[in-house]
C-alpha cells in the first residue's frame, strides 16, 4: 500500500494566544488518527469513505466511487483484497447491532459487487505459461448467500493468473459433477455457519466419490472457529481466507506429483 502523506503543522495557526492553537491541535490529530492504519491492514479515512458511499440514499456510480477510492492513493488490487471485504464486514457488524436494515445490507453488498467489478477491469494480472495454468473452482454451497466473498476469491485467484469458474448456490452432486467434468487443481468452497459444514462435508465426499484425480479443497468466509476441527470435520485440505495460500500449496502438490 502506498505510503500516507504526512501531516505537519502550520506556524502561522499555532503562533499567538488567540486560542488557535488548541483547535489547530485537534484538528491535526483527528487527521492523523484517521490516516492510520487498522489492524486489518485499511485506513479508517478510505473505509469510511467507502461504508458512506454504499449506503447512500443518493444513488451510487461504482465508477465514481473507485475514482475516489482512488484518489486516497489505493491501487486496485488493495480495494479488492482489503477495502471491499472489510466494508461487508462491516455491513454484517451494523446488521448485527441493528444499526441498518437487511434490505441496506442487500443494497451495500450489491454496491459493492459493482466496484468490485468495476475495479476487477483495471486489476494487474500475472501471466503464466499456458500448460502451467491452475485451474480453480470457487463454490458457494446451496443455502449460502455471501457470495461477494467468492467474488472477491475469484478476482483474486484470476489475478494470479489461474482459470477460475464459479458455483453458486448449487448442491453437493451438482458441484461433484462440475468437477468430475472439468477436473480443477483446486476447489474453494465459502461457509458462513457452522451449519453449513455438514453441506460442506457431504459435498467433499461427493468429489472424492466422483473423481479418481482429487484437487486440492479448501474451505474459507466468514466461519469462526478452530482449523484443525473444521478440517477433520469435513475433510478438506485447508482452511484458509488467503487465495494465495491455497494456490502455493496446490502448485507444490502438483510439482511433488510431478503433474504439468
Amino acid at each position: 500500500m502506498a505510503q500516507d502523506d504526512t501531516f505537519g503543522t502550520n506556524p502561522s495557526l499555532i503562533e499567538g494566544g488567540n486560542g488557535v492553537e488548541p483547535l489547530a491541535t485537534q484538528v491535526i490529530s483527528m487527521l492523523c488518527e484517521r490516516q492510520t492504519v487498522t489492524a486489518a491492514g485499511v485506513r479508517q479515512i478510505a473505509l469510511d469513505y467507502l461504508s458512506r458511499a454504499i449506503l447512500g440514499k443518493n444513488g451510487f456510480d461504482a465508477a465514481r466511487a473507485l475514482e475516489e477510492m482512488r484518489g486516497f492513493r489505493l491501487t486496485c488490487d488493495v480495494i479488492v483484497d482489503l477495502y471491499i471485504p472489510q466494508a461487508a464486514m462491516q455491513l454484517g457488524d451494523q446488521w448485527m447491532c441493528n444499526d441498518i436494515t437487511f434490505a441496506e445490507v442487500t443494497v451495500g453488498a450489491l454496491r459493492l459487487q459493482a466496484l468490485l467489478g468495476e475495479a476487477s477491469g483495471e486489476l494487474v494480472w500475472v501471466g503464466q505459461v499456458p500448460e502451467d495454468t491452475l485451474h480453480a473452482l470457487v463454490a458457494v454451497p446451496e443455502g449460502e448467500q455471501h457470495f461477494l466473498g467468492a467474488s472477491v476469491v475469484a478476482a483474486q485467484l484470476r489475478r494470479s493468473g489461474c482459470d477460475v469458474s464459479l458455483a453458486i448456490s448449487e448442491t453437493p452432486t451438482q458441484i461433484a459433477a462440475r468437477v468430475a467434468v472439468d477436473r480443477p487443481d483446486m476447489v474453494m468452497m465459502s461457509c458462513a455457519r457452522v451449519d453449513a459444514l455438514a453441506l460442506v462435508e457431504k459435498t467433499v465426499k461427493r468429489i472424492k466419490s466422483a473423481t479418481d484425480q482429487l484437487p486440492v479443497l479448501a474451505i474459507g468466509g466468514p466461519l469462526r472457529g478452530n482449523a484443525d476441527a473444521i478440517k477433520r470435520k469435513t475433510g478438506v485440505d485447508l482452511v484458509t481466507n488467503t487465495a494465495s495460500e491455497v494456490v502455493g500449496f496446490c502448485a507444490k502438490r502438483k510439482k511433488a506429483l510431478g503433474l504439468r
